[in-house]
């Protein structure tokens, strides 16, 4: 199903595609099945995972209204890939052929079960740095066996050291501004480093939360001084049409796959498209197009890294972080310039 579909389905609350899929609202930090009867929120809040064991290894919990976890599969590789996933949250093996279950694993979340189980420690280990906010205790309870291990598997994931991290994202400095254009409110921040996230959405407190969600120690301050005026001159400046390239220094945090999927989106030509699958195989990994989706909807600088610009293979837009509507709206305005 393309994101366009999953969500008229949740719209419907149709009860024919509970167990095929969930949705996540990051707003509220819960997941639910198509079918559960809780107000509807905004598209733009909204992410989709195939299984319920995804949305949670994202840090997601289950709604206590539909209990999504507890509706059926009816695809026997979800099936399969459910119960290996509960096996390896529990620090066990999963049982059966191993090239079977690495068969489905690949086909229903995109990645290998042992990316799936380290991602999961990883998630785990994050969530026991915030609750416990000392390194050594969480480092244990999320399963790693010495401090070095969890610097080296950890770094690419957090952007920062794991002390750091769990103070909230501590001494870091991010400066901000918003702005409004033809496609709703547009939110600039940087790091001394450079721009840290750009998003697009509906009003300047949403945005606003979203920038300091993640890390609500950092020094995050409105930018008074004009500092980001250069950044936010180049991508009005985009959207109008007056600057096709976007190039602007970025401090983001990205594992090494999500950063070659990145870099691969800023060489798509303005005005053109590439396709998920086309993405995954010039990055040498012609099997990720899943993963190459998820690279896309994580995506944390719109337009500077054009992620609107890749569609599904039959020519479906496919989802957009911050709005389908929006993707439209964008391929549609390089088309005609």
């Amino acid at each position: 199903m393309s994101p366009t579909e999953r969500w008229q389905a949740v719209l419907a609350r149709d009860r024919r595609f509970d167990g095929a899929f969930v949705y996540a609202v990051r707003s509220t930090g819960i997941y639910c099945r198509p079918s559960c009867a809780s107000r509807r929120p905004r598209r733009t809040q909204v992410t989709f995972y195939p299984i319920p064991e995804a949305a949670e290894r994202e840090g997601y919990r289950a709604c206590r209204r539909c209990h999504p976890a507890d509706a059926p599969g009816h695809d026997p590789a979800v099936t399969l890939v459910r119960d290996a996933a509960r096996a390896i949250a529990a620090g066990q093996r999963p049982q059966g052929d191993s090239r079977r279950l690495a068969r489905a694993f690949k086909r229903v979340l995109g990645i290998t079960p042992r990316a799936y189980a380290e991602a999961r420690r990883v998630g785990r280990f994050k969530q026991e740095l915030k609750r416990r906010k000392q390194v050594s205790p969480a480092l244990y309870e999320a399963g790693y066996g010495s401090s070095s291990r969890v610097y080296e598997r950890t770094h690419a994931h957090l952007g920062m050291t794991p002390a750091t991290y769990a103070k909230g994202g501590v001494g870091v400095g991010i400066a901000y501004t918003t702005v409004a254009t033809a496609l709703g409110r547009l939110l600039v921040a940087a790091t001394e480093r450079g721009v840290c996230r750009v998003a697009l959405g509906d009003t300047d407190a949403a945005l606003e939360a979203e920038l300091i969600a993640e890390f609500p120690a950092a020094r995050v301050v409105q930018d008074k001084s004009g500092k980001l005026a250069g950044s936010v001159s180049a991508i009005l400046a985009y959207l109008d049409g007056r600057e096709p390239d976007l190039d602007l220094p970025l401090d983001i945090r990205a594992t090494a796959f999500q950063r070659r999927a990145w870099q691969e989106l800023q060489k798509i030509p303005f005005g053109q498209t590439r396709t998920y699958a086309e993405i995954a195989r010039r990055i040498g990994q012609p099997k990720a197009a899943r993963a190459v989706a998820r690279a896309c909807a994580t995506n944390p600088a719109a337009l500077i890294i054009p992620c609107h610009r890749v569609v599904r293979g039959n020519g479906d837009f496919g989802g957009y972080r911050w709005g389908v509507e929006r993707k439209e709206a964008l391929l549609e305005n390089e088309a005609s310039r």
